[in-house]
């Protein structure tokens, strides 16, 4: 039985490795800092503490932990010989990753409401959205996201890799793990599957309700103050199309025809760009922050 895997990420030599490490690292730290400096302004701002920078600091704070997850180890392999990781970390991180993207996706669709209740209902703003309804979604978040990480994680540290354990990929991710088994992945499929329509159905049917909603109300504002609304918009909208988009390109096309060069350049926009732009097109350009 498989005691490691190895994370052999992309075939490049020496010059690629050291580059790939460059834009990782730049990445890593970019990331970092905006996002603390974005949770700092929030806290130390008594004007900022609304529900929507509410979900936008416990955002902020997700996205570190997320790309701390992924990108350091992508690092390490890209200047080092040695990939191996124990089954047992290699658990962990995928454990974290999955918490890390279903959270994510519930304050996305959390701030969706938020600007739906404010554009839409304003007079009703403060009833809707008060501190404590707040607190109640983002512990419901942690605990949906805990459900669908331990689920998923485990069920897929069921199968067996008797054969291989050589994963092309710069980071634990669960499609390279399925390629490697010899066992029947149909239950982890329809397990995927169901998850996906559950959990991620009902952040999607949120979004895409909220964003109706408030494009019918914006149309019959005038022309400056409809403008001055879709500017609110248009970041988280631009946010959920990158995040959505490519994570939904690697976990739900079959992985009989998924190819492993496109999940490496799809992983990178979910995992790396999407908590690496959140501080740049979603809060330094409000006048707010």
């Amino acid at each position: 039985m498989v005691t490691e895997f190895l994370l052999l990420g992309t075939p490049s030599g020496r010059k690629q490795n050291f580059l790939n490490f460059m834009v990782f690292q730049q990445t890593i730290l970019g990331t970092l800092l905006g996002n603390l400096l974005i949770v700092t302004v929030n806290i130390a701002e008594q004007k900022l503490h609304t529900p929507m920078y509410f979900f936008l600091r416990n955002l902020s704070i997700l996205d570190m932990c997320f790309i701390s997850i992924t990108v350091p180890i992508a690092c390490i392999n890209s200047l080092t010989c040695n990939r191996a990781i124990l089954v047992t970390f290699y658990e962990t991180r995928i454990f974290s990753a999955n918490f890390s993207a279903c959270v994510e996706l519930l304050f996305l669709s959390y701030m969706a409401w938020d600007r739906y209740v404010n554009i839409y209902q304003p007079l009703q703003y403060p009833i809707f959205t008060n501190y404590q309804l707040c607190v109640h979604m983002t512990l419901d978040s942690l605990l949906s996201g805990l459900v669908y990480a331990g689920v998923h994680t485990g069920h897929t540290f069921q199968l067996f890799f008797p054969q291989s354990n050589m994963a092309l990929h710069f980071f634990c991710d669960v499609p390279s793990l399925l390629r490697l088994s010899c066992s029947d992945i149909t239950s982890n499929k329809v397990l995927n599957l169901l998850f996906a329509v559950g959990i991620c159905g009902d952040g999607i049917t949120i979004i895409v309700t909220s964003y109706i909603c408030i494009f019918s109300t914006v149309l019959k504002f005038p022309y400056r103050a409809s403008r001055k609304a879709f500017s609110t918009c248009t970041p988280h909208i631009l946010l959920l199309s990158i995040f959505l988009s490519s994570a939904t390109g690697v976990y739900l096309r079959p992985s009989a025809n998924s190819e492993t060069l496109q999940d490496i350049l799809l992983s990178p926009f979910y995992t790396m760009f999407s908590p690496f732009l959140n501080p740049l097109i979603f809060s330094l350009r409000k006048k707010q922050i």
